[in-house]
């Protein structure tokens, strides 16, 4: 099968698999949404909601993460890991965003990923989830993990990975395939124990490094 062929049928089995797909973290707004996102890199979405249930209720404006004692906000966020860089990237971006953007969170990649903290996959999260805004494909560990493992790339990096799986896969489900993969990785492809048997993707995977 060609790749672009092996990608619309796993597209197919993947929609069948996991009809709902939407980003399990909880916002109101898409300063929350991008604060969220931030504190899930290398934590679990049941830890920062857990997290940010008490975090959007101190903190209620974008001025508030700005002003706010960087010291204080670390303790707050503790919990999500690596919470030093995570607090200042929170706090920095606040402050960058009632500078240059007049308070409200830019809506293009290309102002997205001027604000500190800010690559393509949060841009993405944030454009897709809280502006129904289709620019790319957020690629975390599970969607690079699934992406090698199944042939559809070669590389480790998730802009070259990102970059390969835009050829793929049609633009109407590039949201949509990235959360998918998410929860496949999550529930079937682990890191450390792939449940091969139970794969409905089995007969289209290499298991590209996989031993």
């Amino acid at each position: 099968m060609k790749p672009a062929g092996q990608m619309l049928e796993m597209i197919r089995l993947l929609k069948d698999e996991y009809p709902i797909s939407r980003t399990a973290l909880r916002y109101e707004t898409p300063h929350q949404m991008l604060v969220a996102t931030i504190l899930s890199a290398q934590c679990t979405d049941v830890r920062v909601n857990m997290v940010t249930e008490e975090l959007f209720r101190k903190y209620k404006e974008i001025n508030e993460f700005a002003e706010a004692d960087l010291q204080e906000l670390e303790q707050d966020i503790r919990s999500t890991g690596f919470y030093r860089q995570k607090a200042k990237n929170i706090k920095n971006s606040s402050i960058a965003i009632l500078k240059k953007f007049s308070g409200n969170v830019p809506d293009t990649m290309e102002e997205l990923i001027t604000l500190p903290g800010v690559g393509r996959k949060t841009a993405n999260v944030v454009l897709s989830s809280a502006y129904n805004i289709t620019e790319g494909i957020a690629v975390d560990t599970h969607v690079k993990r699934l992406s090698f493992r199944l042939g559809l790339t070669r590389y480790t990096d998730p802009a070259k990975i990102e970059q390969d799986l835009m050829k793929l896969a049609p633009k109407e489900e590039w949201s949509d395939l990235s959360y998918r993969l998410i929860l496949h990785g999550r529930a079937v492809c682990s890191a450390r124990k792939p449940e091969h048997g139970i794969c409905m993707l089995q007969h289209l995977c290499p298991r590209m490094g996989v031993q």
